[in-house]
Parts: structure tokens; C-alpha cells; sequence
């Protein structure tokens, strides 16, 4: 037993690591756990874990601890309040929080420190959470691998050598690690559920418009880009999500019965890529769901459209708001930011990044296509409100489980617009706006975890939640990564 006690709890710091938000919160109301208990074991733990992972790129430890002690005599005081009353979370660099950084991996923002905090984090303090501190992301988060010339590389920990996915990356490993008791991502192109996936967690990206984004880094400025990204949990159960979303979603989930549902699940044949393991696990989903739903092996409305239409978006602006952010030095351009990684020379920008920027101005679409887009959206929209009124659409999440690292930038950001096989999967819930639930169903050739992931249309959040858990229940859901720093 260590000077914070951590070992007299009925929970071991074994047990403690493994529970979920819903878990520890209600340990601490029952008095089986302390506030300083639960921290104390995180901290500890994440001191041995994260220099193999890099996870957390700031911590908050000593603040973490004290503000444990401070509710735990509240506790006794009979003064607790909130649902998350206590426990010990990770946050995404780019959320501001109060006194601490908000750089988005940027060399030149490595001294902003934020003044109040974004919403999402507000509301989770108001609900009593405990922060450790914040997760790696991508320079701007403006990638799917997560790497920064301010902080370095996040690792896998089911493999060191493979992503962590990104730009939620950091998030995701930490979790996987059992780092934090529950986090908070943001997506736009995946940003929550590659990671969620390649790590083997559970995570939600929230509908359009759902969660404010006010605090989030950086800013979204293209308005058709804002119905693109969702803000959402990552963490160990389906439950905590639902509970989570609960708290920081602007209006209140609809109650939904499952009675009359259908589910499309897309099948393993089709013009994208699927690895045979990938293959299987969808295929034990359908088999599954078909006992208790009609399930159809189809492709939704303008599945072969999204990862165009997201690539599209994203590009709307030829990346000139990016380029601001990332490059607000007179003369400096990203075609000579590559160039210098290129030569080994020092670059403002990690090539990622760089190459990135470049490939959204090559690929900004016409005057004439940003109208027709914007018509494909609004017929869109309303074909699929229809569509998934009282339907489930499950798709994977990559074509593979966690590749090395660099492979999946390589893969995504090709000249050859590789994002056209890649991204259809993921780019669907941005393109369209759609929550999405990612839920761990197996594991691949190298045993890095495969997850599945379920979207419908707003308002059918507790929907994805029910179905989420029924797969939850079958395959396994979240398992944590053992012997990191041990």
C-alpha cells in the first residue's frame, strides 16, 4: 500500500485499470473506492505506461491528486455531485481546458496555454470528472496517424510498431492501455473511430450539430465542413458512452424501442478492399444480428459516393484556413515544408501535414462541383432520414486491422487518390452527418483487434447504443492491452 492508499481498496489497481466510467463512479458513491484511489492508480500506471506509448503529451497529475482529496471530503460531506463524480479522465489535446495547452502538435503554439475550457470539457468537470491530463493528436488533427514534430510519434500498444490511427490517436492508446477510466475524441475524416478500432476500444462520433465544438482546435471554418465532424467519447464500455453522450450532447436522445429495426450490413464482396479477417468478423455480425432482427447484406444509398464527397469537402477551401493555422509565417508554403522533411532538414510542419495541405489544394473541386455537391447533400439528407428511419447500417472501419506505421497515410494521401478505396467506410458518417458507434468484434492475422462500426440517422442514438451492446455482450467488446511497462 503506497502513501495514497491506493491498495486498500476493495478493488485492486488491477480491477480499478479494467473498470469503465459507469463502474468507478458508482464504486466511489458506494464507498468501495475513494476519489484518491482512483486517481492515485492512474497515475501510477500511467507513469510506467506512457513513455512506450506516448500517449499523454501533458499531464495534470499533482492537480489530478489534489482535486481527488477535495472530493473525497465532499464525499463524506455528503456534497457529491454529478455522474461522473470522481472519475479519472483523458481528454484530446485539442479540447482548451483551463490552464492548460491547446498547440495541435504545432511548433509554434507550443506556449499557448488556454484560459476557460471548450463546452465538452465544462460539462464533463460539471459532471464531476477528474482530468489527468491531454492525448496526442496529428499536427491540426488533420490526419489519420497520429505524429507531430512538437511531441512525436503515439505507438500501438498491442504493437509498438503499428498506429495508434489518429488524429484521436493518443486517446485511443491510452485507453487501450488502460490509461484513463474514459476520454473524449473529435472526427471529421475517422478521427475517433480509427483509432477506437486499431486500438480495440469503444467509441462514438457524435451526429451533426449534436455536440458544440466551441473550445475544440482547430476551429471549423467551412461551413459545409461543419456538418462533417462529431465530438464523442472513446473508452471501455458501450454504456459509458451512452452516458457520456448523455452529458454533452445539446438536446436529449430519444427514446427508441429496437421492435421494429432492420439492419443492413454491408457485404464482404464488394470494390473495396476487405482482408479476409475483416471479411469474417462481418460476416459473425450479420450471423448474429440475424437472430434478432432482419438483416440484409447491401450497401446503403450513396455508399460508392462518400469517400469522393468527403475528400471533396475537405477540400472546399483548397485547405487555405489550414495553411493559415499551420504556416501563419510570411513566404512559408507547405510545397517547401515537404521539401525540407524531404532533406532531412528541420520543417515547421511534420511532412504529414505538409503533404496533406498540398493534396487539399490540388484536389479543391470547381466552382461548378461545390454546387453540385451541395445538392447531392440536400437530396442526400433527405433519402437518408428516410432511408434510416428505423434502420441500422454496419460497415468496418478500415480494410485492416492496424497497419505499420506510415502505411495507412500512405495508403490515404496517395497522388493516385487512394482515398477513393480507403476512406468509403469511414468517410460516410462525415459525408452524411451520421452517428456512429464503433464496437471491438475480433482480431486480426497479427491479433490487433478489428472492430465494426454502426450508424444510423439522428435521433436513433440509443438505437446504435441497444445494438452496440448486444455485440458488446457477443464478441468480447473492450479488453485491456496487458504488460505495457510492466
Amino acid at each position: 500500500m503506497d502513501e495514497k492508499g491506493i491498495m486498500s481498496s476493495p478493488h485492486t489497481v488491477p480491477a480499478i485499470l479494467d473498470m469503465d466510467a459507469t463502474e468507478t463512479a458508482r464504486a466511489i458513491r458506494a464507498g468501495e473506492l475513494t476519489c484518491t484511489q482512483a486517481v492515485g492508480a492512474y497515475v501510477n500506471h500511467l507513469q510506467r505506461v506512457n513513455p512506450h506509448i506516448n500517449a499523454m503529451v501533458e499531464d495534470r497529475f499533482q492537480q489530478a491528486l489534489q482535486e481527488a482529496e477535495e472530493k473525497d471530503r465532499q464525499l463524506a460531506a455528503g456534497a457529491a455531485a454529478g455522474e461522473l463524480f470522481g472519475v479519472p479522465i483523458s481528454v484530446k489535446e485539442a479540447f482548451d481546458t483551463a490552464g492548460m495547452k491547446t498547440t495541435g502538435g504545432l511548433l509554434h503554439r507550443q506556449h499557448i496555454v488556454a484560459e476557460k475550457d471548450a463546452e465538452v470539457v465544462r460539462r464533463l468537470k460539471q459532471a464531476g470528472a477528474i482530468i489527468l491530463g491531454k492525448t496526442n493528436t496529428p499536427e491540426l488533427c488533420f490526419c489519420q496517424e497520429t505524429d507531430n514534430n512538437l511531441y512525436g510519434r503515439t505507438n500501438n500498444p498491442w504493437d509498438p510498431a503499428r498506429t495508434a490511427g489518429g488524429s484521436s490517436g493518443g486517446e485511443g492508446a491510452l485507453l487501450a492501455a488502460g490509461g484513463a477510466a474514459v476520454g473524449i475524441g473529435s472526427d471529421i475524416g475517422g478521427s475517433i473511430r480509427f483509432p477506437s478500432h486499431f486500438n480495440g476500444v469503444i467509441g462514438f462520433k457524435s451526429g451533426r450539430f449534436q455536440v458544440s465544438g466551441d473550445g475544440s482546435f482547430p476551429a471549423v471554418g467551412v461551413p459545409i465542413q461543419e456538418r462533417m465532424i462529431g465530438f464523442g467519447p472513446m473508452g471501455k464500455s458501450v454504456r459509458d458512452m451512452r452516458l457520456l453522450y448523455g452529458l454533452i450532447a445539446e438536446q436529449s436522445m430519444e427514446e427508441r424501442q429496437t421492435d421494429d429495426l432492420k439492419i443492413d450490413v454491408l457485404p464482404p464482396a464488394g470494390p473495396y478492399p476487405m482482408s479476409g479477417k475483416t471479411a469474417d468478423a462481418l460476416n459473425q455480425v450479420a450471423a448474429h444480428l440475424k437472430q434478432d432482427f432482419p438483416v440484409a447484406r447491401k450497401e446503403p444509398p450513396y455508399f460508392r459516393d462518400s469517400a469522393r464527397l468527403w475528400q471533396e469537402m475537405m477540400s472546399f477551401d483548397g485547405a487555405s484556413g489550414m495553411r493559415d493555422i499551420a504556416l501563419p509565417g510570411k513566404g512559408a508554403n507547405a510545397i517547401k515544408e515537404f521539401a525540407k522533411a524531404k532533406l532531412g532538414r528541420r520543417s515547421a510542419i511534420h511532412p504529414y501535414l505538409s503533404w496533406a495541405i498540398i493534396g487539399a489544394t490540388l484536389f479543391r473541386p470547381s466552382a461548378k462541383r461545390r454546387a453540385e455537391i451541395d445538392a447531392i447533400i440536400e437530396q442526400g439528407d433527405r433519402e437518408l432520414n428516410s432511408y434510416l428511419a428505423d434502420r441500422i447500417v454496419v460497415f468496418p472501419v478500415y480494410h485492416t486491422g492496424a497497419p505499420l506505421h506510415g502505411r495507412m497515410y500512405k495508403e490515404i494521401f496517395s497522388l493516385r487518390k487512394g482515398f477513393l478505396k480507403y476512406m468509403p467506410f469511414t468517410g460516410y458518417a462525415n459525408v452524411w452527418g451520421l452517428p456512429s458507434l464503433v464496437v471491438p468484434v475480433g482480431r486480426d492475422e497479427d491479433g490487433m483487434p478489428i472492430s465494426v462500426q454502426l450508424m444510423s440517422r439522428k435521433g436513433n442514438e440509443e438505437l446504435l447504443f441497444q445494438v452496440g451492446e448486444l455485440l458488446e455482450r457477443e464478441f468480447g467488446g473492450y479488453r485491456r492491452c496487458l504488460g505495457i511497462g510492466e
